[in-house]
C-alpha cells in the first residue's frame, strides 16, 4: 500500500499537506502551526476540533493574538503568558523524506525550536514526534507539552494507576481551581476516570493524572480514537503535582494533554515527546468500549 503525501487546502487553514494510505487520513497545516488539523478513518469525520470560526483565542500583549485553530499542537509547561501563548500564525518549514513529514517554524523569541514529525504506517495509526530544542545560549527549564483538542460530543476514557502500593498512595488527581468536583461531565471511579465533552457547558473543567498504563482513548460518533505515550516514571519530576498526563474541556472542544520532564534542559539540548495515534470505526456505544477497556480486551 502506498502512503499518499500531497499538498492541498483545507477549510480555512490555508495550505496543508495531506497524509493518505487508503483507510485513515491526516492533514496538517503549512501556513500556521505547526498543527496537525485532521485525523479520521477515510470518508468519515474529523476527530479533531476545528476552530474555523477562530471562537477561542488569547490576545498575547506585545505579540499579537494567538488563536487555538483546533487539533493538535505542541506548548512548554508551566503554562505562562507570554511564553505559552506565543502566537504560531506563521508559515512552517515542511520536508518529506523516508516517509517522515517533518514540520518546523522558527525559533521563538524565548530560544525554543519547535519541530513536529509525523510518520504514517500502513494500518491505523501514526507516529509523532513532539521536539522541543534549546537554542539560547542558557539553560531553560520547561517540560514538553503535547495538547490534542478533540472534536464534540465525544467521551474521553483514562485508566488510572492499579499499582498495589499498601500503604502508600498510587495515583494522582489534580484539580485546578475553576475544576468542580461534581461537574457532570466528569466521572471517577477505582479503574478510571471520563470526560465528557458538553457544547452547552458554561464552565471548563482541567484535571490531571499520573497515567502509568501510558494511553487514553476517546470515542466520538462511529470512531474510538487511542493515543498512546511513555509511560509513568517515578523518577522523573512532572508539572502540576507529577502528572504526565491532563485533560481539559469546554463547550468549543476536549484537549488530551501528554507532559514531559520539567527540567533545566541545556542549550542544544531537546525534549521530546513520543506518542502514536491510531483510530478506527466502531459500532459500540461508549459503555460498551469502557467495559471492554476495563476488562482488557
Amino acid at each position: 500500500m502506498t502512503i499518499q503525501c500531497d499538498e492541498t487546502t483545507y477549510q480555512n487553514f490555508g495550505r496543508c499537506m495531506l497524509l493518505d494510505n487508503g483507510v485513515i487520513r491526516l492533514m496538517a497545516t503549512l501556513d500556521v502551526g505547526p498543527r496537525i488539523i485532521y485525523f479520521g478513518t477515510r470518508g468519515n469525520r474529523n476527530i479533531l476540533f476545528e476552530d474555523v470560526r477562530r471562537d477561542f483565542c488569547e490576545l498575547n500583549k506585545g505579540y499579537g493574538t494567538w488563536y487555538a485553530y483546533g487539533g493538535h499542537r505542541l506548548w512548554t509547561a508551566p503554562e505562562v503568558m507570554p511564553e505559552t501563548y506565543f502566537p504560531d500564525n506563521s508559515r512552517v518549514i515542511c520536508d518529506y523524506t523516508d516517509g517522515v513529514l517533518t514540520l518546523t517554524p522558527k525559533a521563538t523569541p524565548f530560544g525554543k525550536q519547535f519541530s513536529l514529525s509525523i510518520k504514517m504506517g500502513e494500518g491505523y495509526a501514526v507516529q509523532i514526534r513532539n521536539e522541543i530544542r534549546n537554542v539560547s545560549d542558557e539553560p531553560a527549564v520547561f517540560a514538553p507539552w503535547s495538547v490534542t483538542g478533540l472534536a464534540s460530543g465525544g467521551t474521553e476514557f483514562v485508566p488510572l494507576c492499579k499499582a498495589q502500593t499498601g500503604f502508600l498512595p498510587n495515583r494522582t488527581l489534580a484539580l485546578w481551581s475553576y475544576s468542580d468536583i461534581r461537574d457532570p461531565r466528569f466521572t471517577l471511579t477505582d479503574s478510571y476516570a471520563t470526560l465528557f465533552h458538553d457544547e452547552q457547558a458554561e464552565k471548563p473543567f482541567k484535571a490531571g493524572f499520573n497515567v502509568t498504563d501510558g494511553w487514553i482513548v476517546y470515542c466520538a460518533g462511529n470512531q474510538i480514537f487511542r493515543q498512546s505515550f511513555g509511560g509513568y516514571d517515578p523518577d522523573i519530576q512532572y508539572p502540576d503535582f507529577a502528572c504526565n498526563f491532563e485533560t481539559y474541556t469546554n463547550k468549543h472542544f476536549l484537549e488530551c494533554e501528554i507532559l514531559g520532564a520539567l527540567r533545566a534542559y541545556q542549550p542544544g539540548e531537546s525534549a521530546v515527546i513520543d506518542e502514536t495515534w491510531e483510530i478506527r470505526e466502531t459500532a459500540m456505544t461508549p459503555e460498551q468500549i469502557i467495559a471492554s477497556l476495563t476488562e482488557g480486551r
